[in-house]
C-alpha cells in the first residue's frame, strides 16, 4: 500500500512539473536547456524523410484513441472563454473536432501577430518514450495520398498533430524548414508572394538570431514562422527528458515572442523522430506538430538533386491536403518552385494558409 501512494505522489509531481513548464505557448517561464548536452544543428532531416521509407507497421496500426486504461488518458479542460474579452482587435474562439476542443486566439491584423492555441493537457510521464521515425512508403490511395500518412494522421489524432491535411480539397501545404541560411531564402519570399502564396518557415533559435531580418520579412508578408526547436538534437526530442524537451520548445518560442511580437503555434520535429511521450509535450506547450506527406533529398547543398527530376517528383507528389517539406538551403528548391506553383495552379489547386485549418 505504501509503495502505491508513493508512485501515485511521484507521477502527480511530474505531471504537475510538467505542465507548469508549458502551460500553454504564451507563458514566459521556461526551464534552461543544458547547452552541454545539444547536438549541433544538423541540416540532414533524417533518412526517414525520404518518401521510399517503410515505418514500423505496428505503430501505423495502433489505435492510441482509447489510450489505456492504466491512465493515459487525456488530461484537463481547455480554459473557458472570457465573455468580457472581445475586442476590435482580436478574437477568441473555442471550436469542437473529433479531436478534442481547443482554444484558438486569434490576431486581427492578418494574423500578423502569430496565434495562440491551448490544448486539454495530457500526462507525459505515463506514455512510450520509444522512438519512432517518420517515413512514408511507397502505396497511394485514388486521390494520390500516401496512405501511410492517412493512418498515421488516424492513430495519433489526438496528440494534435499533421502528417497530413485530411481534406479532399485541391490545396496544399508549403513547409519550409530553417536551420541556417544558404542565400535561397529571399527568393523563396520572393516567388511566394508573386504567386500570393503563404508558407510556413520552421526556424531554430540559431537561425532567428543570425537573420532577424527575414524572420522579420516573413512575418510581415503574411507567412508563418514555425518552431523548429532552439539546438535541433539530431537524436530526435524523444532521446531527452521531459525538461528538456520542453525548454526545446518554450525556449524558441520565447525568443520569437519577444523579439519579434509573433506568436508561434506550429511545431516541426528535427529528423522526424517523435514518440507518444514527446508529442504531449509538445501538445502541453500549445503547439500543433506538423509533419509531412513529402519528403526527399533535399537537404545535401553540394550534392544537389537535378531540377528537372527534382520537379518531376514534386509535381508527381501532388495530393490534396499535401503537406510539402522543402529545405531552404536548397538551391533546387529555389529554382523550381516558380514552375511548381505555376504547374499547381494549373491544376486547380492552390496554397493554403495552414492557420486556418486550425478553426476546423
Amino acid at each position: 500500500m505504501f509503495n502505491k501512494r508513493l508512485i501515485s505522489c511521484l507521477t502527480c509531481v511530474a505531471l504537475c512539473l510538467s505542465l507548469a513548464a508549458c502551460g500553454g505557448n504564451s507563458t514566459g517561464s521556461t526551464a534552461s536547456v543544458d547547452d552541454n548536452t545539444t547536438d549541433e544543428i544538423d541540416q540532414d532531416e533524417n533518412a526517414g524523410s525520404e518518401e521510399g521509407q517503410e515505418p514500423d507497421a505496428e505503430e501505423a496500426d495502433e489505435d492510441i484513441s482509447t489510450l489505456d486504461s492504466a491512465g493515459e488518458e487525456l488530461e484537463g479542460e481547455s480554459d473557458d472563454t472570457d465573455e468580457d474579452s472581445s475586442s476590435d482587435d482580436s478574437s477568441e474562439k473555442v471550436y469542437e473536432s473529433k479531436r478534442e476542443s481547443v482554444t484558438v486566439s486569434k490576431s486581427a491584423d492578418s494574423l500578423k501577430k502569430g496565434m495562440t492555441l491551448s490544448y486539454p493537457q495530457i500526462d507525459p510521464a505515463r506514455l512510450d518514450n520509444t522512438a519512432i521515425p517518420w517515413g512514408m512508403g511507397p502505396d497511394r490511395d485514388e486521390l494520390n495520398r500516401p496512405i501511410t500518412a492517412l493512418q498515421y494522421q488516424q492513430s495519433y489524432q489526438d496528440f494534435n498533430v499533421d502528417f497530413i491535411v485530411p481534406t479532399e480539397e485541391k490545396v496544399i501545404y508549403l513547409t519550409f524548414d530553417e536551420g541556417y541560411e544558404n542565400g535561397f531564402t529571399e527568393s523563396i519570399l520572393d516567388t511566394l508572394n508573386r504567386h500570393n502564396a503563404c508558407g510556413i518557415f520552421f526556424a531554430t533559435k540559431p537561425y532567428a538570431e543570425s537573420r532577424p531580418d527575414l524572420v522579420k520579412r516573413m512575418i510581415d508578408e503574411g507567412h508563418i514562422v514555425g518552431n523548429h526547436t532552439v539546438h535541433h538534437p539530431s537524436d530526435g526530442m524523444q532521446a531527452h527528458d521531459i525538461a528538456y524537451q520542453t525548454a526545446e520548445v518554450t525556449e524558441m518560442h520565447n525568443y520569437i515572442r519577444d523579439n519579434f511580437n509573433y506568436e508561434m503555434c506550429l511545431f516541426r520535429y528535427p529528423t522526424g523522430m517523435f514518440s507518444k511521450q514527446s508529442l504531449a509535450v509538445v501538445s502541453n506547450c500549445g503547439y500543433r506538430s506538423v509533419f509531412w506527406s513529402f519528403a526527399y533529398r533535399d537537404w545535401e547543398t553540394d550534392n544537389q538533386p537535378n531540377p528537372q527530376e527534382a520537379l518531376a517528383k514534386i509535381e508527381g507528389a501532388l495530393h490534396p491536403g499535401a503537406i510539402y517539406l522543402l529545405h531552404a538551403v536548397s538551391e533546387t528548391n529555389a529554382s523550381i518552385l516558380d514552375e511548381f506553383l505555376t504547374y499547381i495552379e494549373s491544376q486547380g489547386y492552390s496554397v493554403g494558409n495552414y492557420l486556418d485549418t486550425l478553426d476546423k
